[in-house]
C-alpha cells in the first residue's frame, strides 16, 4: 500500500523501516497521498508527531474512532491517554 485512500485517522499502524521499525503508533493525520502523522505517546508524542511514508508501515484493521471524535470535537487528548490506547497493541502484535 503506497497510498492513503484506506487510512483514517486512529488506525493502528506498525512501522516498517527506520529507527522506530517494530514499534506501534497511531494515525494523527493524513497530509496526503503519501504521508501521514504518526503518534504514541511515548516516543512521538502529541506535539512533536512523526511524518511516515505509508509504505514504511504495515497498516492494521483496527481503528480507534473515539481519537478521530474527539480531535472533531476539541475534547483533550494527552500523551497518556494515548499510550492507554495502544497498551494492549503492542503486546499482540
Amino acid at each position: 500500500m503506497d497510498s492513503t485512500s484506506d487510512i483514517t485517522v486512529g488506525q493502528v499502524v506498525k512501522s516498517r523501516a527506520g529507527r522506530d521499525k517494530g514499534n506501534i503508533f497511531l494515525v494523527w493525520s493524513i497530509l496526503d497521498e503519501t504521508h501521514v502523522l504518526i503518534v504514541d505517546g511515548d516516543i512521538r508524542k502529541l506535539d512533536n508527531p512523526k511524518k511516515k511514508k505509508v509504505k514504511h508501515l504495515t497498516v492494521y484493521n483496527t481503528v480507534l474512532e473515539e481519537l478521530e471524535y474527539k480531535q472533531k470535537n476539541n475534547i483533550k487528548i494527552n500523551n497518556a491517554y494515548i499510550r492507554k490506547l495502544l497498551e494492549p497493541f503492542s503486546k499482540s502484535y
